[in-house]
């Protein structure tokens, strides 16, 4: 790469980052690459990336550079699209006991599928930072639901080091289902059920006309803002994100989708999948699954085991890993090593894991595809974000550590607070003033 392009696009990023905008779309070439495109094909070596203006233009082996674009040697390290994670709460949660810095739920609120997550996401949360410093750069952001089997809209952010992280507001709804649903609908599957049916068939009505709708306020079972906010998932143009584990739960809700064919349904946790396998490929319904699950947390998780994803992946269903319940405000990095336990899984007598190419997919272009998102996000194929990690060993190994990240052509801050604690208690010897007052 030529000096100065180099220093302008520092200097551009730098500038972003100081001023919380977020930084232009670039450009920039990957060479001599240990190339993973995320679509669930094998690694390609002596592979090359192109981005331009933030999307991808090319691809694969033998790829020629434009004239003009900047240019990094990888020198032969692993390069892979940016980490989607599936399911979190990022940046939406900073202490989870600590009641005000926790938007990821509102019990005492009247509203319930109304209520817009992308408002809270804040961008400087601890969690985003270590994420992207671990190759993740896009995640699917839920909230919690308490008081009602609807917890809102959700959001997909980028995790780059400015204050513009909501690429898409209002992307889906999630709900409870099974024992939590049962739980907030009055204590029973079957109320839990009559409750989403009631409010899928009022916000129907409410569609066809918004005067009509009478909105009795705290005492409704569906407010005028909650059946506005289900209009887009009864008619198909956002996703329901529905959180289920028992496989009986599974074909209750693949049941909805038959009598209202326009639902566009996502799985969530689906521990027990693998028993139901077959149907939820007929139904055509994606599923973000635990990866790890395999002891019953609950009854409703009797069936768990390692080998769900899979057996759901061998039956046909579209499946990426989420980390529903698995420290999902904090942790999407974790992703790395369950799809490389599901890689190690081959080798155990009778279990049923993934090969390397898939495994990645399952952290990069299969979530954004559940999401359907699958033509912006999530692999290296031209047209997608230029979302691009390099590595100093192979990704789904534990030991590996990302060295450079970009999120649309646009190269981020890597180093953590952890970072910068280690390099100032590196060397303990006191300096002009107590380390306590150093900055």
């Amino acid at each position: 790469m030529k000096a100065p392009m180099v220093k302008l696009l520092v200097a551009a990023a730098a500038c972003a980052i100081l001023t919380g905008a977020p930084a232009a779309a670039q450009t920039v070439a990957v060479t001599n690459a240990k190339l993973v495109i995320g679509d669930g094909s094998a690694p390609i070596d002596g592979g090359t990336v192109v981005v331009r203006d933030g999307r991808v233009v090319a691809a694969g082996r033998g790829v020629a550079v434009p004239a003009g674009v900047p240019v990094v040697d990888a020198g032969g390290r692993w390069v892979t699209p940016g980490i989607f994670a599936g399911f979190t709460r990022m940046g939406i949660v900073e202490v989870d006991g600590v009641s005000e810095t926790n938007d990821a739920a509102a019990g005492g609120s009247p509203f319930n599928a109304a209520l817009d997550v992308a408002p809270a996401v804040n961008p400087k949360t601890s969690a985003i930072i270590l994420n992207r410093a671990e190759g993740v750069t896009r995640a699917v952001v839920a909230p919690e639901a308490r008081g009602s089997i609807f917890g809102g809209q959700g959001a997909i952010i980028d995790l780059g080091a400015d204050m513009d992280a909501v690429n898409k507001p209002r992307a889906f709804q999630f709900m409870e289902y099974g024992e939590n649903g049962a739980r907030a609908a009055g204590g029973s599957r079957p109320a839990a059920y009559a409750l989403l049916k009631n409010a899928l068939f009022e916000a129907q009505a409410y569609a066809r006309n918004p005067a009509s709708f009478i909105d009795r306020g705290k005492d409704a079972l569906l407010t005028r803002a909650d059946a506005q906010a289900l209009v887009p998932v009864v008619g198909g143009q956002v996703p329901l994100l529905v959180h289920v584990e028992r496989a009986s739960d599974i074909l209750t809700v693949l049941g909805l989708k038959r009598e209202m064919p326009g639902l566009r349904i996502v799985l969530v946790g689906a521990a027990e999948g693998w028993m139901v396998a077959p149907q939820i490929a007929a139904a055509r319904v994606p599923v973000l699954a635990s990866a790890l699950a395999d002891l019953p947390a609950s009854f409703e998780q009797l069936a768990a085991t390692q080998s769900n994803i899979g057996r759901l992946q061998a039956a046909g269903v579209t499946v990426g890993i989420g980390m529903i319940d698995d420290n999902d405000a904090r942790q999407a990095r974790l992703v790395k090593q369950y799809a490389g336990n599901l890689v190690a899984l081959n080798k155990v007598p009778g279990a049923s894991g993934l090969d390397w190419g898939q495994a990645f997919a399952s952290i990069s272009s299969k979530p954004a595809e559940a999401m359907g998102m699958g033509g912006e996000y999530g692999s290296l194929r031209p047209g997608r974000h230029g979302d691009i990690v390099m590595w100093d060993g192979d990704p789904l190994e534990i030991g590996t550590a990302a060295t450079r990240v970009y999120i649309d052509g646009v190269q981020q801050p890597i180093e953590t607070r952890q970072d910068k604690l280690k390099q100032r208690y590196f060397d303990p010897k006191e300096g002009a003033l107590p380390k306590a007052y150093e900055r």
